[in-house]
């Protein structure tokens, strides 16, 4: 099942909150209900899903050179794609809920048309998040006992992520050099961004997760890292707002999609375009593409 990484030193990153100019475009799947991109890759190829507006599932779809195409599992009521890399691979999740009722979730993989499943073993719960052009992924998984942990998949072996002393440790995004990012739960139960640097997750002895908190902020989540290191997210304001970011340069920027009431950050690639989904006032929910 490989290693599990252990924390020997936690270092908490504190930069400051500056406002960044972008260029924000809106993307929704036509006739859907919802369309939340995911995953952003160095060619601008955007993975994500939407919301069937007939039967409420979400179904996977893949934007390129502004045209979408659908990604579903065969089999599976819904497939939610969540990453993908420059090769065009595909990583996400799929089950049969919720009009099923209670299914098990797995984690899948798309390469040259052909879906391959992914489960941690001996779960029920498995999703992944993230892709990177070596093949490594990341995702988490849940235990018998309702526990979110983090994991590294790579060459057929897994290796848990845990914050230690945390309640629940989640592995959303990795570049090429290895970097993780995620979020965890502390033992108060507030969420933390963190960051893995890749080299750190060789030698178990030796890991470090440095903790991401937006200044102010009562919960941030980081949700993907690109080569240069720039980290996107978001983060819940005092004021119970949700607003997507991006930490670059030892900055954050904030984010915000024009009419939204939460902008969630999802992906980011190496030229810095940022995708996500915000929420409009009428709780519809929509894509978008931010650029500097």
């Amino acid at each position: 099942m490989g290693k599990k990484a252990v924390l020997v030193a936690l270092a908490v990153v504190c930069f400051p909150l500056v406002a960044f100019a972008f260029e924000i475009t809106t993307i929704n799947v036509p006739g859907s209900g919802g369309t939340a991109p995911q995953g952003i890759n160095d060619q601008g190829d955007i993975v994500g899903f939407f919301f069937n507006s007939s039967t409420g599932a979400s179904n996977g779809f893949l934007l390129s050179r502004g045209s979408f195409t659908t990604v579903d599992f065969p089999g599976f009521l819904q497939t939610s794609p969540r990453g993908l890399n420059d090769r065009g691979e595909i990583v996400g999740q799929e089950d049969n809920g919720p009009i099923s009722g209670p299914t098990s979730t797995d984690g899948f993989i798309l390469k040259k048309g052909k879906f391959t499943q992914v489960d941690f073993p001996g779960v029920s719960f498995t999703g992944l998040f993230g892709i990177n052009n070596a093949k490594e992924i990341v995702g988490n998984y849940i235990d018998s006992s309702g526990t979110n942990h983090g994991f590294k998949l790579e060459d057929g072996s897994f290796t848990s992520i845990d914050v230690p002393n945390s309640l629940g440790t989640f592995s959303t995004g990795v570049n090429d050099l290895g970097d993780i990012v995620g979020f965890y739960i502390d033992s108060s139960g507030v969420i933390h961004g963190y960051l893995l640097e890749g080299y750190l997750l060789e030698d178990d002895e030796d890991d470090r997760f440095t903790t991401i908190d937006v200044p102010g902020a009562i919960d941030t989540r980081a949700r993907d890292i690109n080569d240069l290191g720039d980290i996107v997210g978001q983060y819940t304001s005092a004021d119970g707002v949700t607003h997507a970011f991006l930490l670059r340069y030892r900055t954050f920027a904030t984010i915000d999609a024009p009419g939204a009431v939460a902008t969630f950050g999802r992906g980011i690639n190496v030229l810095g375009a940022i995708v996500g989904n915000y929420n409009d006032s009428s709780g519809v929910v929509h894509g978008f593409l931010a650029t500097r």
